[in-house]
């Protein structure tokens, strides 16, 4: 083990809702929570002045609403939450080569890799300076812990929670650790932690108490070890740069079961298409198509078809991940689908064979079209799609600029016109369907920086 507090963990603070209130001058200083919004929505994450009423991540958003009624509640804009963590992660990377991010808003860094600090006084010097760097970047606050090892680290952000930074002395561990709650280590959850209660042990000082033997006995050979170290304080795992991409994939959750066979086929087309989109926007192609299935009754299928070559092409992706649909039965009902590709390169050698059938399909489609008399067109058959308008995503009026959706129902959306860099503004309620009225890409947390949308 270590003996200067050379590993940091940031930990950015309640990172979505912190972002929507930087976005959102309206809703400074108010509960805020972002999540899924229909009957199965839980909550992502709330603001601290959310918490104050109960609310917490991973809570059912219907119970959310009862503890917090006027709070705002918003639906994720996970675009924006990337870019920011592109540039808080950026940061650290200027620290260390040694970054492992664990989430979006949350990665351990090893300062001594690059000789970012080497003692006590330069490494809270380091974090002082990237807690200010974040701030002055992103316009969010992070909260920073300092310790000899990754589990002591990651305890001591939890601690300097919100907005604070906590460092570890090294041979204090043992006396921090004592009287915490066994739940505080690392891998023990709910069901350890009770089982370890119902023995007498509560906190970390009794668990060092009861000896390795008995731990053994109580949670088995390899839990029982670990749980001994770490009651010791003793933890040895080094930070582990970020490894490569494994699959690229996305998944939606519905809020009412699908039933007809058409839509599920037509939703699986178009999270193939977003799939292909995030494939390519990391410059990657893929072997192997994945198609993911809950079913009415939580069972969840899985299906996969690997192709000759990697490929980025949306027909040919689109193909393999229709036929995957045919082999799967929907009967009853789909709450969840998702389209995945993995086997990933970053070049394309392209399934000739399935593209030339994908191109030879789309042009006997576009034949057959021009063919059709005008009123037996199938775009004449399909009504147009309603426009959706999510609670907290941008919006730009012709006349009005740049807003976000306060909420909509009724085929009316109600709009509030603000921007990060100016005071509350003000409400206006349009039909859903006004034309001056269009989505718009986020604007950046703080004037002048770039990378968070282009819009002015």
């Amino acid at each position: 083990m270590r003996t200067a507090p050379t590993i940091l963990h940031l930990d950015m603070d309640a990172f979505f809702a912190s972002a929507e209130q930087a976005a959102k001058p309206s809703l400074r200083g108010k509960a805020v929570v972002v999540g899924g919004l229909g009957p199965r929505g839980v909550v992502a994450t709330c603001s601290y002045e959310a918490r104050v009423f109960g609310v917490h991540s991973a809570m059912p958003m219907a119970q959310a609403r009862r503890l917090a009624p006027n709070a705002a509640y918003l639906v994720p804009r996970f675009g924006i939450y990337r870019e920011v963590s592109e540039q808080v992660m950026g940061l650290l990377r200027a620290l260390s080569p040694l970054v492992e991010p664990l989430s979006l808003d949350e990665a351990f860094v090893d300062l001594e890799a690059a000789g970012a600090a080497w003692d006590e006084a330069s490494a809270r010097l380091t974090a002082v300076k990237l807690r200010a760097d974040i701030r002055a970047v992103t316009g969010l606050t992070g909260s920073v812990g300092l310790a000899a090892s990754k589990m002591l680290a990651k305890i001591a952000s939890e601690q300097a929670k919100p907005d604070g930074l906590v460092l570890i002395e090294p041979g204090t561990e043992r006396a921090l650790l004592g009287p915490m709650s066994v739940r505080t280590l690392p891998g023990v959850g709910p069901a350890t932690g009770d089982h370890l209660r119902r023995a007498g042990i509560t906190t970390v000082g009794e668990l060092a108490e009861a000896g390795e033997d008995e731990l053994v006995r109580l949670v088995g050979k390899a839990h029982g070890h670990s749980l001994y170290a770490m009651a010791l304080a003793h933890d040895d795992r080094p930070v582990v740069a970020e490894r490569e991409t494994k699959s690229v994939s996305v998944e939606d959750t519905y809020d009412v079961d699908i039933h007809d066979r058409t839509r599920v086929g037509l939703e699986v087309q178009r999270l193939t298409d977003r799939c292909v989109q995030r494939l390519r926007g990391a410059g990657l192609s893929g072997r192997t198509i994945v198609l993911k299935v809950r079913r009415y009754d939580f069972s969840t299928l899985t299906r996969s078809e690997t192709l000759r070559g990697p490929t980025d092409d949306p027909a040919v992706v689109r193909e393999a991940a229709a036929r995957l649909l045919d082999g799967v039965d929907t009967t009853g009902g789909v709450r969840l689908l998702g389209v995945g590709v993995s086997g990933l390169a970053d070049y394309t050698q392209e399934d000739l064979f399935a593209q030339a059938r994908a191109a030879a399909g789309e042009l006997a489609a576009l034949e057959h079209t021009e063919e059709k008399p005008a009123e037996e067109s199938t775009e004449e058959l399909v009504p147009p799609a309603e426009r959706r308008w999510p609670a907290g995503h941008d919006v730009r009026h012709a006349e009005f600029g740049h807003g976000w959706v306060q909420g909509s129902g009724l085929g009316r959306v109600t709009v509030r016109f603000e921007t990060p860099y100016s005071g509350p503004g003000r409400v206006r309620t349009f039909r859903t369907d006004d034309p001056a009225l269009e989505p718009a890409e986020p604007l950046p947390l703080v004037a002048g920086t770039v990378g968070q949308g282009s819009e002015g």
